[in-house]
């Protein structure tokens, strides 16, 4: 068997602590600090830093669903099947406070960009829009017919996307609370949505075993996926947008490269199914849990620009300096475009100029 070549993704740690299946994974805005929540009913927050203890929080009475760092990093979401959701100071104190949300399990929380509001979804067939601060109700949308697995805002907060088990993924206008679209091509329950970074489109995920990706905007189909040999149970979105990772119940995690519209890699981690998956902030590693109780970080290696900084920039052409001299980096509706022939342009004449500059 060929030696992984460097820019494979590799995995760096593995956490072991919860005692029964990881059902989601979220990373702080800083990297610091990675969530988990499991069927344990208990959230645990890893630290990145190597030697540090990991935090235990117990409040849940029940199986932890959902997780999600505020964009600051300074709160946590959680969501569990004891109706609740909880929001949490991710300190070794692990103080919280607590509402009932909705009147059945809570399968999905996650907050809007400017921090101010926070979506939920649950098996009651409602997707729930509240205020961070105080926790108070703002308003339902309730269309679907079957529990909602997964909600979330636009990057913009002016959308929300929900999938359900009615087979369909529908899309929200924040405001005006009405239902836009409805997305009816998922042959089976719709496990997981998600927004593209650049607000343009949506992937969802599907117990058919297939991830679809849709234009927002003209409500086409763009791709349809169909790699795994099981339930598609997550995905998540490189900060870039231009890669899309995938977790399922055939145990494995998928890599896509959206440009090409092709599977770059199969990660075999789990020993059974893969539950969850998230990148972090900038791309540079990604978390994955599993029905085996592990939570895994793996280092993309794939696409080694730092995108940490550019990524903020959102008029085109964003320039980045070099030692060479600048490299103009397009943002096409803010997502970053730096082909891997031009980065490997880009290295080879850095290196001729070195290999002039030596006497």
């Amino acid at each position: 068997m060929a030696a992984p070549c460097s820019e494979d993704p590799s995995l760096e740690r593995h956490f072991k602590g919860h005692r029964d299946a990881v059902t989601c994974v979220d990373f702080s805005l800083n990297m610091k600090q990675l969530a988990s929540g499991s069927m344990d009913s208990c959230l645990m927050i890893w630290h990145m830093k190597p030697q540090s203890r990991a935090y235990r929080f117990t409040g849940h009475k029940d199986a932890i669903t959902c997780v999600n760092f505020s964009p600051s990093g300074h709160l946590l979401a959680s969501g569990s099947r004891d109706k609740t959701v909880r929001i949490w100071v991710p300190n070794v104190k692990g103080e919280s406070t607590v509402f009932r949300a909705h009147t059945a399990t809570v399968r999905s929380v996650h907050f809007c960009s400017d921090g101010q509001s926070l979506v939920t979804a649950s098996d009651d067939k409602t997707v729930k829009v509240w205020s961070t601060h105080r926790q108070r109700f703002l308003f339902s949308l309730s269309q679907h017919i079957n529990w909602v697995r997964c909600a979330k805002f636009s990057p913009d907060g002016r959308l929300i996307v929900s999938a359900s088990d009615d087979k369909t993924v529908k899309l929200w206008d924040k405001t005006s609370r009405e239902c836009i679209y409805s997305y009816c091509e998922h042959g089976s329950f719709v496990t997981y949505v998600d927004f593209h970074p650049s607000g343009t489109c949506i992937a969802a995920a599907g117990m058919d075993n297939t991830v679809k990706v849709w234009d927002v905007r003209t409500h086409r189909l763009l791709q349809h996926y169909q790699l795994h040999s099981a339930a598609v149970n997550a995905l998540s979105f490189h900060p870039s947008g231009n890669y899309l990772i995938t977790a399922s119940s055939d145990s494995t995690l998928k890599i896509l490269d959206l440009m090409e519209g092709r599977l770059l890699y199969t990660l075999h981690g789990h020993q059974g199914p893969a539950t969850t998956v998230a990148f972090s902030r900038t791309g540079e590693y990604f978390a994955s849990g599993g029905s085996d109780e592990q939570v895994m970080v793996w280092k993309s290696n794939f696409d080694n620009v730092d995108y940490g900084e550019v990524i903020k920039v959102q008029r085109p052409p964003a320039t980045l300096a070099t030692s060479t001299g600048n490299l103009t980096v397009s943002i096409l509706e803010q997502r970053l475009t730096l082909t891997e022939d031009k980065l490997k342009q880009c290295l080879e004449n850095q290196q001729l100029i070195m290999q002039r500059a030596t006497p």
